[in-house]
Parts: C-alpha cells; sequence; structure tokens
C-alpha cells in the first residue's frame, strides 16, 4: 500500500500503520478551568504533570517530570474533569494534536493532549 500525501506534501502513513493514542498517569498541577470560546462551545482545560523515568534523561537534561497541557470536548469527561482538583492522581487517554493560534500578531502552535477517557485514581492528600 502506497502512502498517501497530506495537504503540506508531507507524506501519511498507510490508514492501517498509523496510531496516535496517548496515555498519561499523573498529578494535576492546577484546577481545571472551563473555556467558553467565541462559537459557544467549550473545552476544559487542565495541565498533567508526568515523571520522567530516570533513564530517559539523556543529552544533559536536569528536567524530571513533564508538564502537558490537555484539553477536554466530550461532555461525560468534562465532567469528570470538572471535579479535579490540585495534586489529583488522575489517568487520562486520547490523542496527540497540535493547535494553531494567533498570540500578539503572530502564528504560534503548540501541542495538547486532546482527552478522549479520564478517571480519577486518588484525591489529593489520601495517600
Amino acid at each position: 500500500m502506497a502512502a498517501r500525501t497530506g495537504s503540506k506534501g508531507v507524506a501519511a502513513a498507510p490508514a492501517g500503520d498509523a496510531v496516535n493514542e496517548v496515555r498519561l498517569v499523573g498529578r494535576i498541577s492546577a484546577a481545571p478551568e472551563e473555556r467558553v470560546l467565541p462559537s459557544g462551545d467549550s473545552v476544559w482545560t487542565f495541565r498533567i504533570v508526568v515523571p520522567r523515568p530516570s533513564d530517559d534523561r539523556g543529552g544533559g537534561s536536569r528536567r524530571t517530570v513533564d508538564a502537558l497541557e490537555c484539553a477536554v470536548w466530550a461532555g461525560r469527561v468534562r465532567r469528570s474533569v470538572a471535579a479535579w482538583a490540585v495534586d489529583d492522581v488522575v489517568e487520562v487517554s486520547g490523542s496527540l494534536r497540535r493547535r494553531f493560534f494567533r498570540a500578539g500578531g503572530a502564528a504560534a502552535s503548540r501541542f495538547e493532549v486532546e482527552v478522549s477517557r479520564g478517571r480519577l485514581i486518588r484525591r489529593a492528600g489520601t495517600e
């Protein structure tokens, strides 16, 4: 099967070979926030902090954690996220997305996890 070429001329993987799945287990670093967009849609956003494995720090990096932005659009998951608090330990899964936007008149982009499932593993302070 030949690779398809996307709109930017980048070869895409054959349909059966491509996978975009993310699973994270970590700590909520700031209270989840709901944002209402100009379209009227709402999205919940939060940051999850996950430890970086010690064998993954080659090249002199001193970072021991990664803080990853997450966005939730689906109704059922939004209700769960709304009840999460700082330092709760959660598990989320979804897809990695690159979002483009304008900031200060310039084009910018960032990566975030678009969460399709999420669950609370442990409330903060209940270890």
